[in-house]
């Protein structure tokens, strides 16, 4: 969620609008709050993204995986299936957010891609630190391809995606999934992922406290939250960019923001799956922000439309 402080103001007019928006919101930094109270401010950014596009089906179910019970949110869309699936992850630093802050992006996948999308609440920190995230994305994966038949789906074409936390658990699940044999998956999309728990590269160093992205303390706020201690910093299922091996995952699409302080990580990543021969392609988005696919910004209409496309285009092979 973006905070106010130093809201340095984009070149793209809608942008900038939404930016001076928000600082005259008078949010205080994020560091300040609780995980309750930050929770909050997010569920009350959800009117500033726009009337959501109707979809022909959703559900909300709770599923059984090891361990607990876990809320999904099915989004079925129009015509008869079974249809392609798109487990989504979504974002919020792992402390914050869930499926009613991601409900229009989801709409979006569903109806572009012509895919069933599953939404998955997975459990938040600090309540529930890490590895809880990571296993429940991936036990949620098991259960979509387990039960694709219940949903209208096809378990033979599966994708994964999320938008920034939900991005970098993407990404782990596509690591555990090829590591354990299953499910296989055909593609993943990664919206401006975090995958990089070091905190060291260009884009986060220039652009933390800037352009709505969160401060430095903000960063260590969320990350203090998340982790057990300092060492899982360097965990590939908390920080995917550092995994020694990129062969063998599904072909992938990034997308990134060119003021967003976590551009670098995803880029990073992208020429790291094409040298292990992972088809993958990276869009930058010039005068976009962290967050912006959420948005109603001209600019993220044409990354839905990106997005879904590589989907359906994955999905037909």
């Amino acid at each position: 969620m973006p905070e106010t402080k130093q809201a340095t103001i984009s070149s793209n007019p809608q942008v900038r609008a939404y930016l001076e928006r928000i600082a005259r919101s008078d949010f205080g930094g994020l560091h300040t709050l609780t995980p309750d109270q930050a929770r909050q401010g997010l569920r009350l950014q959800i009117p500033l993204l726009g009337p959501p596009e109707h979809v022909a089906k959703t559900e909300d179910r709770t599923i059984r995986l090891p361990g607990r019970q876990t809320p999904i949110r099915i989004y079925t869309p129009a015509g008869s299936g079974p249809f392609p699936i798109v487990v989504f992850f979504h974002g919020g630093g792992f402390v914050l957010g869930g499926l009613d802050t991601h409900d229009g992006l989801c709409r979006s996948l569903a109806n572009g891609a012509e895919a069933v999308v599953v939404s998955v609440d997975y459990p938040l920190a600090p309540e529930h630190k890490f590895p809880a995230a990571p296993d429940a994305c991936f036990a949620a994966t098991q259960w979509v391809a387990e039960n694709a038949d219940n949903i209208e789906g096809d378990a033979t074409r599966i994708a994964v995606a999320g938008d920034s936390a939900g991005g970098n658990l993407a990404a782990v699940v596509a690591h555990m999934a090829r590591d354990r044999g299953g499910p296989a998956l055909l593609f993943q999309l990664l919206i401006y992922p975090d995958l990089d728990f070091r905190r060291t590269n260009a884009s986060i160093r220039e652009l933390a406290g800037k352009y709505g992205n969160i401060t430095r303390d903000g960063q260590h706020w969320f990350m203090d939250h998340y982790l057990n201690s300092e060492d899982e910093k360097l965990d590939r299922r908390v920080s995917p960019l550092l995994a020694p091996d990129l062969a063998g995952l599904p072909a992938t699409l990034i997308i990134t923001a060119e003021y967003d302080a976590l551009r670098d990580e995803g880029e990073q990543y992208g020429q790291k799956l094409k040298e292990a021969g992972v088809p993958v392609t990276v869009t930058r988005y010039q005068g976009m922000i962290h967050e912006f696919i959420r948005h109603p910004f001209d600019d993220s209409r044409k990354a839905r439309l990106e997005a879904t496309a590589a989907l359906k285009k994955a999905f037909s092979r």
